[in-house]
């Protein structure tokens, strides 16, 4: 019989291969970064399979379920001795009949298998938790343009711990944010996802991440973590006006005029009548400056009004993209360690 393994066993392995025998549906939905899918029972089998024992119970349930998977033993057999030499642990939702079913085919191979104690939902109970963590942040913030995430990302490859929320989200935050951008996670998805990473800082050093929305896209940043955010120290980063345009003009300005229209739209509330007209007329007459100079005017208001609510500690920094290193090596001398 599998051995059930406590899921804190696992976590601390980064390079551990979770095997999820959920249906293809489940897992796509969300599952354990670095996951495989190799399903017991496939999306219309699980829905049959669910369907039969609410009308008739546990028995006939597992009954048919070893009718729909038992003539693919085989294949399952094959497809998890291809990823056995990766010593695979399964799971399944609660780390039940699936998750041992799959385990025992491979362990009737001959070599003992281990599945985790309570499946996916034990997983989601650490990820949900972790959060509570106090941590050392430094929340990179500024008006739009001053290429905060590339910073945070000079900040990593000098050695510094970073949360790439933005990253993790597949979105940048603002209107234009989802532009050229992978398809943005399930939030169940998004949360694993950033505990995933979380679970690799050292707590005992600071961690750079940058000033969000709770909201990034289709994504929420977890209470927990996000009540963190608002009181930790935020190093508000400036750079001249004519620098961040030309930086917004280098990052948007190759898109197509509709696609930039269409952004430009979300906010047609916030922006007003006026401005919305000037900034479409702008687009339409291939004005991208003008254009990103409207914006900017927008998302500076109102960073502006955000920092009148700011509940945390301020500090200034000028930063010159002409010396990024001089200016990551005075973030982390005068932030690394505090």
């Amino acid at each position: 019989m599998p051995a059930q393994v406590h899921i804190d066993e696992f976590l601390q392995n980064p390079n551990q291969l979770f095997v999820d025998v959920r249906s293809e549906l489940e897992f796509e939905h969300a599952h354990i970064p670095g996951a495989v899918n190799i399903p017991l029972l496939r999306n219309e089998e699980r829905k049959a399979v669910g369907t039969l024992y609410k009308q008739a119970g546990r028995a006939a349930a597992v009954k048919l379920g070893y009718e729909l998977a038992g003539p693919r033993f085989a294949d399952l057999y094959d497809a998890f001795h291809a990823v056995a030499h990766q010593n695979p642990v399964f799971y399944c939702w609660r780390g039940g009949l699936r998750s041992q079913i799959s385990a025992s085919i491979l362990e009737w191979g001959g070599t003992p298998q281990k599945l985790i104690k309570g499946g996916y939902k034990s997983f989601r109970t650490k990820a949900i938790q972790a959060f509570q963590n106090q941590t050392k942040l430094v929340v990179l913030s500024g008006m739009t343009g001053v290429g905060k995430t590339e910073i945070l990302h000079l900040l990593k490859n000098k050695g510094a711990q970073i949360l790439d929320l933005e990253g993790l989200a597949n979105h940048k935050g603002s209107a234009l944010g989802g532009l050229g951008q992978k398809p943005q996670p399930s939030n169940e998805m998004f949360e694993n996802l950033l505990f995933h990473q979380w679970q690799q800082m050292d707590f005992t050093q600071v961690i750079f991440t940058e000033n969000e929305s709770r909201r990034i896209g289709s994504n929420v940043i977890p209470a927990a973590l996000w009540n963190q955010l608002q009181h930790s120290k935020i190093v508000d980063i400036h750079v001249a006006f004519e620098t961040r345009l030309q930086r917004i003009i280098k990052e948007y300005g190759h898109f197509d005029a509709l696609e930039l229209a269409e952004c430009t739209e979300r906010i047609k509330k916030r922006l007003g009548g006026l401005q919305l007209k000037l900034a479409l007329d702008a687009l339409a007459a291939n004005q991208i400056e003008q254009w990103a100079t409207i914006l900017m005017d927008y998302y500076d208001r109102s960073y502006l009004h955000s920092r009148t609510e700011q509940k945390s500690e301020i500090d200034e920094f000028n930063w010159d993209w002409e010396n990024p290193e001089k200016m990551c090596d005075s973030i982390l001398n005068k932030y690394y360690k505090f």
